[in-house]
């Protein structure tokens, strides 16, 4: 595998699922992916590929996942509830009108960057217009970061590749629900990746500011 490369102009860093009930302290997912985030050094490594990445000039697109809603049932009708869809009916992570379900103020969008319609399972691609946004910004190379490892990580990143987009992943940059589901990532990674970096070789492959 050749050393891939990061033209500001072709590249995109895609934050996924970047909101408060996940990355901050008090969120109704934080606990879970605490013992993950911290062995990984999610956080502090993100504090490094952001701003990084938004000094290199390459666009950040924010890929966010199906906000809940207080009333009702998102899902009333649906013939095919994703076993995890189930799990968060009542716990409603991401409840839209909550500070939850509210974008981190560290890690989620800042003006400039591109903001994807919401997911509804794992896929950022499925029933969005993620892959019409890169390519409208002349968008080669991906660089996928954020939750979880396992899940949207992992399906969004694998459709990417299979939309032939060149894909890095960055695992130090992500957390799971165990450390069983960052394994899980990692062993399935290369069947897909072209790329899988530490966060200092990646910053070391970004254009200079």
């Amino acid at each position: 595998m050749t050393t891939p490369s990061y033209p500001a102009d072709r590249t995109a860093l895609m934050i996924v699922d970047p909101y408060n009930d996940f990355m901050s302290e008090g969120g109704k997912l934080h606990n879970a992916i605490k013992e993950t985030a911290d062995a990984s050094g999610m956080y502090g490594n993100l504090r490094k590929i952001i701003p990084a990445v938004r000094a290199a000039g390459i666009q950040v697109f924010i890929v966010p996942h199906h906000r809940s809603h207080s009333h009702g049932d998102d899902f009333a009708g649906w013939q095919h509830v994703n076993m995890f869809q189930q799990k968060n009916l009542p716990l409603k992570a991401f409840e839209a009108g909550t500070w939850g379900g509210e974008f981190n103020a560290e890690f989620g969008p800042q003006e400039g960057d591109v903001v994807i319609k919401e997911h509804w399972a794992q896929n950022g691609f499925a029933n969005t217009d993620l892959d019409h946004q890169l390519k409208q910004h002349g968008i080669q190379k991906v660089i996928v970061v954020g939750l979880i490892a396992n899940s949207c990580i992992e399906a969004t990143a694998r459709f990417a590749m299979e939309l032939g987009y060149h894909v890095t992943l960055v695992p130090s940059a992500t957390a799971a629900f165990s450390p069983e589901g960052m394994v899980a990532a990692q062993v399935n990674a290369p069947m897909y990746a072209h790329a899988i970096l530490g966060t200092d070789e990646l910053l070391a492959q970004l254009p200079k500011a």
